[in-house]
């Protein structure tokens, strides 16, 4: 697909993992070991979370990282062949997820660290991220089918360690390399050190709103980063982002005295760094408009997956229908997404 194709598509909207507007829908088999769970049982699962997507008109999804079940596990070899054992399962959701039009990924578990000290640890976390883009590879999907994963730990150096993930980098099987993306975080590897990295090694980079401010010590500009991230993908493959809104509510948590045994409500504030439920429709648009001509598809990272989603569009419509527009949403559709809205969660009245 050309570049002046690719833009005239409308950008898509995506969720992770877990279905919240149908909870009979299981993301994944997590039955434990002695029940013999398998890749072919979880992807009958996404199966129907396909089917449940096409009916809500969302164009994005993340796969479950346990979608295969001990398919690593170092003590469980009996699971090891469920990949190849299901590659006619594979290919016929692959094929399924083309022809509805949906983007799939990965995002492998936090136990991924390619660099860490530790060489077994980087050994273990190298045959997750090959097993999951075999995964990817046997759907047939794309170039815009990723694996998206973070540098890592500091390990009381972040030079050494950005460092060590470049050195990793060089030992990755082909297929890894060729599905990996790398997201700055919110806590200890900015957008500057992932560019770093990007120029040592020409992976990929996922730019993440949230992560931006919590962490930008280097005090780069939002869309300046954006730009120069977006173009660590070829021409022709269309970028995906990562959006949330922080969470903003008090908590109240109960505390006991361990001496006196009484108990109090103790007022706890909100991490900026944690996810909100929804997303914020009026910061959406503000950074939306910020990324005036910039083509890429979003993943909203909020903690009411899919609810989320269905809840933006209409919102969109309503505060923001410039915006609304980038994702092929017109004032037509204003009715019956409010419809789906109201199908799946009541309106505080």
């Amino acid at each position: 697909m050309d570049r002046h194709a690719m833009n005239a598509r409308p950008m898509r909207l995506g969720f992770a993992v877990k279905v919240m507007g149908q909870p009979d829908l299981k993301s994944n088999d997590a039955r434990r070991w002695a029940s013999d769970p398998h890749l072919k049982v979880s992807l009958e699962y996404v199966d129907g979370i396909l089917d449940y997507l096409d009916s809500q008109d969302i164009r994005m999804y993340r796969l479950s990282s346990d979608l295969a079940p001990y398919a690593t596990h170092p003590d469980m070899p009996q699971f090891h062949g469920m990949v190849q054992e299901s590659a006619a399962e594979l290919k016929a959701i692959g094929d399924k997820a083309k022809r509805l039009d949906i983007r799939m990924s990965f995002h492998p578990s936090q136990f991924v660290v390619l660099n860490s000290p530790d060489p077994e640890l980087i050994r273990k976390s190298i045959w997750d991220l090959s097993s999951q883009a075999e995964m990817l590879d046997l759907m047939e999907l794309g170039p815009e089918a990723v694996l998206v994963i973070h540098v890592g730990g500091t390990y009381g150096d972040r030079q050494s360690s950005a460092a060590r993930w470049v050195e990793t980098w060089k030992i990755l099987p082909e297929h890894v390399r060729r599905r990996l993306v790398l997201e700055h975080d919110d806590l200890r590897f900015s957008a500057a050190d992932v560019l770093w990295i990007h120029e040592q090694t020409g992976v990929r980079l996922i730019f993440d709103y949230q992560h931006f401010w919590c962490l930008n010590p280097e005090g780069l500009d939002m869309r300046e980063t954006l730009q120069t991230i977006l173009r660590t993908w070829p021409d022709g493959v269309r970028p995906k982002i990562h959006f949330s809104s922080p969470r903003t509510e008090l908590r109240q948590v109960k505390r006991t005295d361990k001496k006196t045994r009484k108990s109090t409500l103790a007022n706890v504030a909100p991490v900026w760094t944690g996810h909100a439920d929804f997303c914020n429709p009026f910061e959406f648009a503000t950074f939306m408009r910020t990324a005036e001509g910039l083509e890429f598809d979003i993943m909203l990272e909020a903690k009411s997956k899919d609810l989320a989603l269905v809840r933006l569009r209409p919102d969109m419509l309503r505060y923001a229908p410039d915006v609304a527009a980038r994702f092929g949403l017109t004032p037509e559709r204003a009715e019956e997404l409010e419809r789906q809205e109201a199908a799946l969660m009541e309106a505080e009245s």
